[in-house]
């Protein structure tokens, strides 16, 4: 995802998932409930062919319902793969969100991946299966009618654009793998399946031109001084130009506010010429 321009000023910015922290930042994970895991299916994630755009998508979206993100991972077109993986991680989450694999084709395993970590049979949805006979009259063959098989017990989700539609079984969404499908897929599922899951995980940007070893006293300090506050610097060096990227997240507006003032104060101080 694009960042901001750089600047002295702070600039709201799309949460992202953090690792574990402190009490009541974001960072920690006290229960399955509190957060999610992302997995994205493909042989082109795996091997680097593709960046992993679906899944930094989704963490930002879920973040803004509140819920974050504790593992964001990848695994090969590989049925035995994406079973294990599913039948590993849907009980330590809330939700584990599936991209990726629903297409037509052979490598397109995702169905049965996870059909096989529910020790479930696919079959025809037929709600699915009329509305793709209908949206594709001239295209009602094998290839197309694949999209309505989905593990038994599973719930569809609609998908607007067309193609593939996504599913539910108990905690695991699964969506198209298509950038725009899986937004437009995932945005169906935000209104009708995942709600609204907590308080949204906002976040602040600050960007200065100095190096981390500059200001890494204030970075500590604003760690014990705003503990409801996850603190990432993230250093970056274009055109000759070196600079810090200072990205504070809360649930909590009022501490998140705090903490940019803050900031901005202490490294005002810091980097102000003599």
């Amino acid at each position: 995802m694009s960042q901001g321009a750089p600047g002295r000023h702070p600039q709201r910015v799309p949460a992202r998932g953090l690792p574990r922290g402190p009490a009541d930042r974001i960072r920690r994970v006290r229960n399955a409930d509190d957060h999610a895991i992302i997995l994205t299916v493909g042989d082109e994630i795996t091997s680097g062919d593709v960046a992993n755009t679906n899944g930094s998508w989704l963490a930002g979206r879920l973040a803004a319902l509140g819920l974050p993100v504790r593992m964001l991972a990848a695994v090969p077109d590989d049925v035995d793969e994406i079973a294990g993986f599913v039948r590993e991680h849907r009980p330590l989450c809330r939700w584990l969100m599936v991209t990726g694999g629903l297409g037509g084709t052979p490598d397109d395993v995702t169905r049965d991946g996870v059909a096989t970590a529910f020790g479930v049979e696919l079959k025809v949805d037929a709600a699915s299966l009329a509305r793709l006979r209908d949206r594709f009259p001239e295209q009602a063959h094998a290839y197309v009618e694949r999209f309505a098989l989905l593990p038994a017990g599973a719930e569809p989700v609609e998908n607007p654009l067309g193609g593939a539609p996504g599913f539910r079984l108990e905690n695991v969404v699964v969506l198209a793998g298509v950038p725009a499908e899986m937004e437009a897929t995932y945005g169906i599922a935000e209104r009708t399946l995942l709600g609204s899951e907590g308080r949204p995980i906002r976040a602040v940007r600050l960007s200065y031109p100095t190096t981390e070893s500059t200001i890494v006293a204030v970075l500590e300090r604003a760690t014990e001084k705003h503990p409801a506050v996850a603190v990432g610097s993230y250093p970056q060096f274009e055109d000759g130009v070196r600079r810090v990227d200072i990205v504070l997240k809360s649930a909590d507006p009022s501490a998140l506010d705090a903490a940019a003032a803050w900031m901005g104060q202490e490294l005002g101080q810091v980097l102000s010429p003599p």
